[in-house]
């Protein structure tokens, strides 16, 4: 961090609240293994809904490169940009804005780390996908599961919600209730399971086998009660955290140009969330 000037360019997480977000230690360190640490910089800002509008205009004045948006942030950030990239559109939700010249334009890149962590394991075309949850995560898994040619069913405690949501993307629903084993793939887009309610799962362990893909987007604790369930069932199962990573790549190249070094931004986080 001794390279940064007046040159350095600064990208910024801002959410609310943002103490314990763990994308800065990520971003820096592909900044650094990319050999850029002089060119770019990654902090964090705590910053409240109903300033939302200064803190984006602020950051724009100041000449800001990149603001990555989490909760609660967005979905009310979309009205102070300038652009809004399609797929954002779609989705409803950005969590990522790059500055161009004088213009803001929004992306969403949520669905990304959704999908590449599958595509690693199974092409998703024609795959049984259970989502759980109806909510801006599941949005985003749900775009992207579909895009990549699965065939999604959304699965939520209010029907009228998972309805809603495999309406717009082309999906089924189904109350929870009435889950299904024969998905080869289960994404959990809820927050069940997230500290401090560690001993909650969205599902019984009796509907978990060594079939399936389990993938709780939950990262805090990263050994979530569902992730547990899976593994013992035998499943295989992917940590909250290769989200947390494969968005934030995204981010990164949309930020930088360059292509994110995964696997030492992985080799980073590694310490903060005891990956085994």
């Amino acid at each position: 961090m001794e390279s940064i000037s007046g040159k350095t360019k600064i990208c910024i997480i801002i959410g609310d609240p943002i103490e314990a977000s763990l994308s800065p230690l990520i971003h820096n360190a592909g900044y650094q293994a990319c050999d850029i640490g002089e060119e770019f910089v990654f902090v964090a800002a705590r910053v409240e809904s109903s300033a939302i509008g200064q803190a984006v205009a602020g950051l724009k004045v100041l000449g800001v490169r990149g603001i990555t948006c989490t909760m609660p942030h967005k979905t009310t950030v979309m009205q102070y940009l300038d652009e809004i990239d399609p797929i954002a559109a779609k989705i409803g939700a950005v969590n990522t804005v790059v500055r161009n010249g004088s213009s803001l334009k929004g992306y969403n890149t949520d669905w990304i780390g959704v999908v590449e962590p599958l595509q690693d394991m199974v092409k998703l075309q024609g795959v049984s996908v259970a989502l759980l949850g109806a909510g801006g995560a599941a949005r985003a898994a749900c775009y992207g599961l579909s895009a990549a040619g699965a065939e999604v069913t959304v699965y939520n405690r209010s029907i009228d919600r998972a309805s809603q949501l495999a309406s717009d993307f082309g999906c089924s629903s189904a109350p929870v209730e009435l889950f299904s084993k024969d998905h080869r793939i289960v994404v959990n887009a809820t927050s069940v399971g997230m500290a401090p309610g560690i001993d909650e799962s969205p599902l019984p362990p009796s509907v978990l086998h060594r079939e399936q893909i389990v993938f709780d987007m939950v990262y805090h604790p990263l050994e979530t009660r569902l992730i547990r369930d899976a593994r013992k069932a035998g499943a295989h199962a992917i940590y909250g955290t290769e989200m947390l990573l494969h968005q934030a790549g995204a981010q990164f190249k949309l930020y930088t140009g360059r292509a994110a070094p995964l696997d030492s931004m992985r080799q980073a986080l590694a310490p903060k969330v005891k990956i085994k």
